[in-house]
């Protein structure tokens, strides 16, 4: 109790300190900052503890973090000046010092003391850049409805050298307002990541908007994005299109190989010229917007099947991204399985514990042709039809059916006790979940005294 209290006390006397304050542990995760660090990088303490430091900083690196420096090393760097992005695009220079925590000779962490030198001249500028935005926001807000982006850098999970590699690209990219074409097979995150550059760039307080190519007609389509004028064909309205409600933000067209060739054309002669006109009018309209695409098949294979113009293609690929497939990311499946568990325990009031090695194995076998949106759904699907303390292999769903019976993964051949043993402790807290720990009503569920079943819950250790 007396180290406890100790321990909270510290904790409580670091938060009135005006210097950031943060821990890793020896595996460069998160375990704590003070409420000046919190503010100092804008983080978000619920998604931040955990994971790990190049995660939430992925402007950083093995190289240039003073935190990972001394925990590969051992040795103290003191006063060194670190100018890093956080995840909301903030650019932020402090001057740093971190010492290696150790007990008994072995590295256990470190800890960081952060100091914030921005100077005044960088804060006016971004003062005077906020009130031209706010300016320009209140002269549209009475015949404008703003979208915002929900996500940013540290919503997407992994620590993949190929994701943390893409992360790093994008918050370069959030800096500059040439066009991104962000490559992806369905279910990689493209619309995750392109919302988090939208939310770190400069525009984050404009319009963010979005719109698949694939979901609408190319008639349709044209009138969508362009706006359409009284009188331009039947039935047409003065209606604006979707560049005059992006302007000054960011227009995000996904499935951009879906777009007619014939409007892609007229696409084109707006990233070129900033210049727009509706459906059925004369008139045009300059509009600021930065433009960032997404496709589903690789680029260059939709150049040469003619479902993307040639001269466009180089126009949208400025900046290139290309999210790598779940099954290339063997070592986020499981953090990422971990996540959804942990997201689905909040969203459905359920209380598991993770999956077993059985299934963590079926997992890393699966092609995952759904990728990460696969997951999540596999995850959330198990977790919405079973009450269980953990995901077994009878809980996936028939898709996984090929790696379970005699294809791909087999079952591990197990001696005859141990498999009984096993099965039996399997049944027993089954029972014992479904009659919530009643032994009276668990020992009529499985038909067996209630003398043998304390004797095989104290055996097996399942006691709540």
């Amino acid at each position: 109790m007396k180290d406890i209290f100790l321990k909270e006390n510290i904790f409580e006397i670091l938060d009135y300190i005006d210097e950031g304050i943060q821990i890793i542990n020896n595996s460069g995760e998160i375990i704590y900052f003070n409420k000046f660090a919190q503010k100092l990088d804008d983080i978000d303490t619920d998604k931040a503890i955990g994971r790990h430091v190049l995660e939430i900083y992925p402007s950083l690196s093995y190289d240039t973090s003073t935190l990972l420096k001394v925990i590969k090393y051992g040795k103290p760097i003191l006063n060194v000046e670190q100018t890093f992005v956080n995840y909301k695009g903030n650019k932020i220079t402090t001057v740093n010092s971190s010492i290696p925590i150790k007990s008994k000779g072995k590295i256990m962490g470190a800890l960081e003391i952060s100091k914030d030198i921005t100077d005044v001249k960088k804060l006016s500028e971004r003062i005077v850049d906020l009130q031209k935005k706010l300016y320009k926001n209140d002269k549209k807000s009475k015949d404008k409805k703003q979208s915002t982006a929900n996500y940013t850098f540290v919503d997407i999970v992994g620590q993949d050298e190929e994701m943390l590699k893409v992360k790093s690209l994008a918050l370069k990219a959030c800096q500059t307002s040439s066009p991104v074409l962000v490559f992806g097979e369905t279910g990689t995150g493209k619309e995750l990541l392109v919302q988090s550059i939208h939310s770190a760039s400069p525009r984050k307080s404009s319009p963010f908007i979005s719109q698949n190519c694939a979901a609408l007609p190319g008639s349709l389509l044209e009138g969508i994005l362009f706006g359409t004028a009284r009188g331009g064909f039947t039935g047409a309205e003065d209606r604006p299109g979707l560049f005059e409600l992006a302007d000054g933000g960011t227009l995000f067209l996904d499935e951009i190989n879906s777009m007619p060739l014939e409007l892609q054309a007229k696409f084109l002669r707006v990233l070129q010229d900033g210049i727009i006109r509706r459906v059925g009018s004369t008139n045009i309209n300059h509009v600021d917007v930065r433009i960032i695409t997404a496709i589903n098949i690789e680029p260059k294979k939709a150049v040469e099947m003619k479902l993307i113009r040639n001269d466009l293609y180089y126009r949208l690929n400025v900046i290139g991204l290309r999210l790598p497939k779940l099954k290339d990311r063997k070592k986020d499946i499981p953090i990422l399985t971990n996540f959804f568990i942990k997201k689905f325990n909040n969203k459905l009031s359920k209380n598991v514990l993770g999956v077993s090695s059985d299934v963590m194995n079926v997992f890393l076998k699966h092609s995952w042709p759904g990728n990460v949106r696969e997951l999540e759904n596999t995850i959330e699907g198990i977790m919405s039809i079973y009450d269980i303390s953990k995901i077994n292999l009878e809980h996936l769903p028939y898709q996984f059916e090929q790696y379970i019976y005699n294809k791909g993964l087999k079952r591990e051949i197990k001696p005859f006790k141990e498999s009984v043993e096993s099965l039996e402790k399997s049944l027993l807290i089954e029972a014992l979940e479904k009659s919530d720990y009643n032994i009276t009503y668990a020992a009529k569920l499985i038909d067996l005294p209630r003398q043998t079943l304390q004797y095989k819950i104290k055996k097996y250790d399942l006691n709540r």
